[in-house]
């Protein structure tokens, strides 16, 4: 059996697919419970690209001595509020994942970034939080949300987050509207729709019966019904099942414990199989929006 530094280590050896929407907000209710009411009794950067947006002495002077207030989540981005009136956004992008552990414990390689945090009512170091990102592309910045337009502009201008915001069919058509391009690609649009990637957008797809190749702004308002409904539905379930690990992901939770949504994916990585659903059709394989996209031609029309 692995350790924890052991079972992170183990995902270096395969390739990296970004966390999305379901995969950050379970780290984002891991980090409820293990770091809000912490104070940051002190800050460890070991690698400069992390905090390339500032740097490191901006982050160890923005968060040295402060307490995470709250942390909440918009598209794949998680924000902390600091009792500073500052915040701080941590972005997992390709390979980065969070892990609390006790002092002491070994640490995995390409640990960039490390949070001391105390117990909730002392001045001792009672968990560590590990930045831990190989492919290096993740961030962790220390902003004024008062300049979030000019400091963090990526972030202030995500689209709607399906969880977080009023979504419903109506908005969804007016978001539609008049765009270019397929369906695919507007779902994967985080100016437009914030949080969704690949896996979900195939799933949503699929459990809405409709192609990712359709054009947005023809879809039918019964049409716009299922898509909704399917966009709800399968984030929140993969949300409850701890976010999707697969094969060539490095995902893990606070804990560093795997999600178990692939096991009910009907067609994403499920090229030439048959079709979950419908039990008739098999899973095309193609290249939409220049992703590799999973469908089923029977069930989605």
């Amino acid at each position: 059996m692995l350790g924890l530094a052991g079972r992170l280590e183990a995902g270096l050896k395969i390739g990296a697919r970004m966390p999305e929407l379901p995969e950050v907000e379970t780290v984002r209710r891991g980090l409820q419970r293990n770091a809000v009411g912490r104070k940051i009794l002190k800050v460890e950067v070991w690698r400069e690209r992390t905090v390339r947006r500032t740097s490191r002495e901006a982050l160890i002077d923005g968060l040295t001595g402060v307490r995470i207030t709250a942390v909440a989540r918009r598209g794949k981005y998680l924000v902390f509020d600091l009792d500073s009136r500052q915040k701080m956004m941590i972005h997992l992008r390709m390979s980065g994942r969070l892990i609390v552990a006790k002092p002491g414990t070994t640490r995995p390689a390409h640990t960039h970034v490390v949070l001391h945090l105390a117990s909730a009512d002392a001045d001792k170091a009672e968990s560590e939080l590990w930045f831990v990102d190989p492919r290096t592309f993740g961030e962790v910045v220390v902003f004024d949300p008062d300049e979030i337009e000019t400091q963090m502009p990526d972030l202030a201008r995500l689209g709607v987050d399906p969880l977080v915001d009023e979504v419903s069919p109506e908005i969804l058509r007016r978001l539609f509207k008049n765009r270019r391009g397929n369906l695919k690609a507007l779902l994967l649009n985080q100016h437009v729709v914030a949080g969704i990637g690949n896996i979900y957008a195939d799933e949503i797809l699929h459990r809405a019966k409709l192609r990712p190749d359709r054009l947005p702004g023809r879809l039918t308002i019964a049409s716009l019904k299922r898509l909704h409904a399917a966009m709800i539905e399968v984030l929140n379930n993969a949300v409850q099942a701890g976010g999707s690990t697969l094969k060539d992901t490095q995902y893990v939770d606070l804990e560093g414990q795997s999600g178990s949504f692939q096991e009910a994916h009907r067609v994403y990585g499920r090229g030439g199989m048959r079709c979950l659903s419908c039990g008739k059709g098999r899973i095309l394989m193609t290249q939409v929006a220049g992703r590799t996209t999973c469908y089923c031609s029977k069930c989605q029309h």
